[in-house]
């Protein structure tokens, strides 16, 4: 959807034009799309029917460059996946979600120093975005719905936070949440059935 949309907003765009663009965004932190995978999304794109090669031209030892503009499908498809992320709710993808998952592989005094290192990390983030929304780069240079963006992004990280350290101050304070420590604890045979995993007595 990303590059169906700057081909279509700029058309007719050069490859390296909106490769150029979605690196000034950011785009590989916040959308998942990486730089190195454009050319390659473009021309898949195109074998696909949703764009449509206009001209390929070459300035001395440069190398060749393709323009490209939206096909009729390819204007369908943008519309439709537009909708769909602004209709639907999809869940983001989190490396910390998965080894949050495996807390009780971690002894209780480094679960709770993690997790009040993410809440200062958070916080620097939460600040370095509050300083761009009161430069004169965000003013001058970004459409205002950008920085709305920004207050969503700002919004989150606050609040995940302050759940850090929610979390840090309950391991910290005891609460049962290892294995070992809990009844029923044969329901986790493959967290209590090494030495070398922690244990109630290990994480204390």
């Amino acid at each position: 959807m990303m590059i169906l949309g700057l081909v279509r907003w700029m058309q007719p765009v050069h490859g390296y034009d909106v490769r150029r663009e979605l690196l000034s965004w950011n785009a590989d932190r916040w959308a998942n799309v990486q730089p190195g995978s454009i050319y390659h999304a473009l021309r898949k794109l195109t074998e696909e029917g949703l764009l449509r090669a206009v001209a390929t031209e070459q300035v001395g030892a440069r190398p060749a460059r393709t323009t490209y503009e939206v096909t009729a499908t390819g204007e369908d498809e943008f519309q439709t996946l537009l909708r769909g992320f602004w209709w639907g709710l999809s869940e983001p993808l989190d490396p910390f979600a998965a080894a949050f998952s495996f807390l009780p592989a971690l002894p209780r005094s480094e679960a709770a120093a993690a997790l009040r290192n993410r809440a200062n990390l958070l916080r620097a983030s939460v600040e370095s975005m509050r300083a761009s929304l009161d430069s004169d780069w965000m003013r001058t240079t970004k459409p205002v719905h950008v920085s709305w963006l920004f207050e969503l992004w700002a919004a989150r990280a606050e609040a995940e936070s302050g759940w850090c350290e929610r979390i840090a101050e309950r391991i910290d304070s005891g609460v049962s949440y290892l294995p070992a420590e809990l009844d029923g604890a044969e329901l986790w045979p493959h967290w209590t059935d090494s030495g070398d995993r922690p244990t109630a007595s290990d994480a204390k």
